[in-house]
């Protein structure tokens, strides 16, 4: 006769199995979401809806994914800041134009928007490496443009964005100017806790407990805390307080970890910031944060004072 001491032990096994095989099977659908519930993979909008110069630009990842991305431009022949922006987990590049918009009329720079495999017009499937591939093709192909002024790229990531951009940055010493990050996670293994409270056991960063006996599962574990102390460039951290999906706690650590050996880190608090919402919580004082972190680390070139001289 089985005890109920064995069935416990089946049971508990039969548990651990099943979780283990859905971890396996689903996690990526869980980290990219390219799709929005209700919504379709194409994009709702273009540039063009907002009335923004721009230009559809076609790229070839390393691997020979063929990519998809924008190139929005203030004016044709602006030569502010070329910010590289690196979107959220959730939906595509044409549902942050609205920001986007606002971005270049308060920054005066350009945009360039990048769809990560497997989201918007891209081609292939979503995973770590390969997103870190398109992120690379993507600042090469800005390198390479005679239109902008190549020292002046400022690479911009919100939550899984964030992550993409600390690893670009960090490989990049001498093609990115400054780094900036918006509600960014530690790493997908202590999110995997926040998220599904049952895992913080399981697997974990290195600053959970326990013993972290599933890490080896995580595909895309995104672990910006190793690689955000070795970024040299400038760092500006703004950090949503009310951010319901990522803690604030993850972007204090963040800071904390870059600002022990980088000494042109910033950390700004916006009060009523949401993980969505912060560029529009934050109003005047989130863009006048940004624009005096580009005063200061990403000044104007003799070619921009120029100009304004000859007010072009």
């Amino acid at each position: 006769m089985v005890s109920y001491v064995s069935v416990l032990l089946y049971g508990v096994g039969g548990i651990v199995v099943a979780g283990m095989a859905l971890l396996v099977a689903f996690q990526e659908k869980l980290v990219y979401v390219p799709v929005l519930p209700g919504l379709t993979k194409s994009y709702p909008i273009t540039p063009a809806r907002l009335r923004l110069v721009y230009e559809d630009v076609w790229l070839r990842s390393s691997d020979g994914i063929r990519l998809h991305s924008w190139f929005i431009k203030l004016f044709p022949e602006c030569r502010g800041p070329t910010i590289l922006f690196f979107q959220e987990n959730a939906g595509n590049i044409a549902h942050r134009l609205e920001m986007v918009r606002i971005m270049l009329q308060r920054l005066q720079c350009n945009v360039f928007m990048l769809s990560y495999r497997g989201y918007g017009a891209s081609d292939g499937y979503p995973s770590q490496h390969g997103i870190i591939n398109d992120a690379q093709a993507a600042l090469d192909h800005l390198s390479q443009r005679t239109d902008i002024d190549t020292d002046r790229i400022v690479v911009f990531g919100r939550s899984l964005g964030g992550a993409v951009g600390s690893v670009l940055t960090k490989n990049n010493p001498d093609k990115v100017a400054a780094l900036i990050l918006e509600n960014t996670f530690t790493s997908i293994l202590d999110m995997a806790g926040v998220l599904l409270p049952f895992l913080k056991w399981v697997i974990g960063g290195p600053g959970t407990k326990g013993p972290k006996i599933l890490n080896f599962l995580v595909r895309s574990p995104w672990s910006t805390i190793d690689i955000i102390g070795q970024v040299k460039q400038p760092i500006l951290f703004l950090s949503g307080l009310q951010d319901e999906m990522v803690p604030p706690s993850h972007m204090q650590m963040l800071y904390a970890k870059a600002a022990a050996r980088n000494r042109q880190c910033i950390f700004v608090e916006f009060p009523t910031g949401m993980h969505m919402d912060t560029w529009l919580s934050g109003g005047d004082h989130y863009w006048r944060t940004i624009q005096q972190f580009f005063e200061k680390h990403v000044p104007k070139t003799g070619y921009d004072i120029d100009s304004q001289r000859r007010g072009d």
